[in-house]
């Protein structure tokens, strides 16, 4: 309990009568830390702090690595200046030593500032001092932590270059135009790190990401790092279970490639799904989950300690439970002429918010009429001289939220053409022009010949579920089934509503059979198998696994 006799040996509460010390006392929080506890973090809601014991670090997030920029002691306070700026918190701070200090919420400082002139001069002369600090640091702040040369036509250099837009590293790139069998990549990392002709993994794990896990053994792998996985995360390590989150490339999905999306529950002003994925991860891994990239696991197995993952490279994982949330592919056109001579040089499957540079000033064409179409179509509208959305179909209304539509007919550079396809593609080594086919519903047929400067491609989904065993329940489209839509059931007890033919294997959003193809509903799902997994992991485990007789 905070008292008027803790706030007085506070310079900031030297000159403040004792009646408003006791006000201020009884409204105060008494906050008590361990080290490396966490006081307030980054991004989150700022109140006033007051130090009344101890030492604490205060830290940045700049360009994906945290800087020390100072520390805050004994009778300092912290988180006047986003509270007057009117901003989420700007640095995080952690204690060093055991720490005591007084939380006051904005109204409480507010009131200081109001009614005592001494503690109004302390504040703000500590806040102009806490900006200007903050504009040295800004001009000292590199602008990237990867410098890439590579070549444009170069499938390497591009995985490497959308690693880091996924994964929100700024970069810098500069291209070259060598064919890539006489390519040369390089990539320069906080430029400390050289590294030659790298994979995608050592880029990865030059850049701190971690690439091995911890442990041979947890209560849960999360196989994808999609919403429903970070919800399952979020809520599997908030609850101690022993986490562990396999993902193939990038946290996120296809839904952290969203330039914005804008229906999501308590984003009025909408969020990128970067920004989102960036957020769900912080909160993942304060919580303890434990999450490595650019892995892959080849084959899941089941042995007398319950199942086991095999990881690319051959590490055996053993886990209480299994949750799928592998999320689904665009679904290809290879068989389109061209289509996979050009691959990668100007058509692209999906749309990240990196390949801006590449479309300014130009034609852009999106093949597909979802809202994942709609977000990129707006949002490269911004720099393209002009966007046309391709659809098959007779128009958007029937794949595409309103909202979408509403600001697609407001933009006067996007167009629509329904009932038309893509016929084939030309360009000697890079996208030149395409060929659309247009079919009225009259039965007129159309055909032309356009310049196009960037091709996204985004229609349908496919489940890659291949690699799972055979005797996992799919639909004919390769869709895990869960629950109610199992045909055969190996067990005496009734099947959780997320779980799939083999007890203790659970699946959650996109890649589950029926499914709603939505951010939300994948972050309820991925929320609600946690729940099941805990349900099945408190059977005995002779009940949970043997099969009936």
């Amino acid at each position: 309990m905070i008292t008027s006799t803790d706030l007085a040996q506070i310079p900031l509460f030297v000159d403040v009568e004792e009646a408003e010390r006791q006000r201020l006392a009884r409204k105060a929080a008494d906050i008590h830390l361990v080290p490396g506890e966490f006081l307030i973090r980054e991004g989150e809601e700022p109140p006033f702090f007051v130090i009344l014991e101890g030492e604490l670090e205060v830290l940045k997030n700049i360009v994906g690595q945290f800087r020390e920029l100072g520390r805050h002691v004994a009778g300092e306070f912290s988180g006047e200046t986003p509270i007057f700026m009117g901003v989420p918190q700007i640095v995080s701070v952690r204690a060093l030593t055991p720490v005591r200090a007084a939380r006051f919420e904005r109204q409480q400082l507010q009131e200081l500032v109001r009614d005592s002139p001494s503690a109004a001069e302390i504040i703000f002369s500590a806040m102009s001092t806490r900006t200007r600090m903050a504009q040295d640091m800004a001009r000292a702040t590199p602008s990237s932590r990867a410098y890439v040369i590579g070549s444009k036509y170069d499938n390497n250099c591009r995985a490497i270059r959308n690693f880091l837009a996924a994964n929100r590293i700024q970069y810098n790139w500069k291209p070259t135009f060598d064919e890539p069998e006489n390519a040369k990549l390089t990539v320069d990392i906080d430029r400390t790190t050289l590294l030659e002709n790298p994979t995608v993994r050592q880029v990865a794990e030059a850049l701190g990401y971690k690439t091995v896990p911890k442990h041979d053994q947890y209560d849960v792998v999360i196989a994808g790092a999609g919403p429903a996985g970070m919800a399952a995360a979020v809520y599997g390590a908030s609850e101690g279970l022993r986490v562990l989150i396999v993902e193939r490339f990038a946290a996120g999905g296809q839904a952290g490639t969203s330039s914005r999306i804008e229906n999501y529950l308590g984003f009025p002003s909408g969020i990128s799904g970067g920004e989102l994925t960036e957020r769900a991860l912080k909160q993942a891994k304060q919580f303890g989950a434990e999450i490595i990239v650019k892995r892959n696991i080849e084959a899941l197995e089941l042995n007398t300690r319950g199942y086991c993952v095999k990881l690319d490279g051959g590490d055996l994982i053993a886990a209480g439970a299994i949750l799928l949330v592998t999320g689904v592919d665009w679904h290809r056109m290879d068989d389109v002429p061209g289509m996979e001579r050009l691959k990668g040089r100007g058509i692209l499957y999906g749309a990240s918010r990196h390949e801006v540079y590449g479309v300014r000033g130009k034609r852009v064409f999106i093949v597909g009429g979802g809202n994942s179409a709609g977000q990129a179509a707006v949002f490269f509208a911004g720099y393209a001289s002009e966007v046309v959305i391709l659809v098959r179909g007779a128009g958007l209304t029937l794949s595409m939220s309103q909202y979408l539509i509403d600001q697609i007919a407001a933009r006067t550079n996007i167009r629509v053409e329904p009932y038309t396809q893509v016929s084939s593609v030309e360009g000697e080594n890079y996208l030149e022009q395409i060929v659309t086919t247009t079919r009225s519903p009259e039965g007129e047929e159309t055909t032309q010949m356009r310049d196009a400067g960037a091709l996204f491609l985004m229609i349908g989904a496919t489940a890659n579920t291949s690699w799972l065993p055979e005797e996992l329940e799919r639909d004919p489209r390769g869709y895990i089934c869960t629950g109610r839509d199992l045909t055969a059931w190996p067990l005496d007890r009734e099947p959780f509503a997320l779980e799939t033919n083999l007890p203790g294997v659970f699946c959650a959003g996109d890649v589950r059979y029926g499914s709603i193809k939505r951010v939300a509903s994948g972050v309820g799902e991925g929320s609600m198998a946690i729940s099941f997994i805990h349900e099945y992991l408190a059977l005995s485990e002779t009940s949970a696994l043997t099969t009936t007789t």
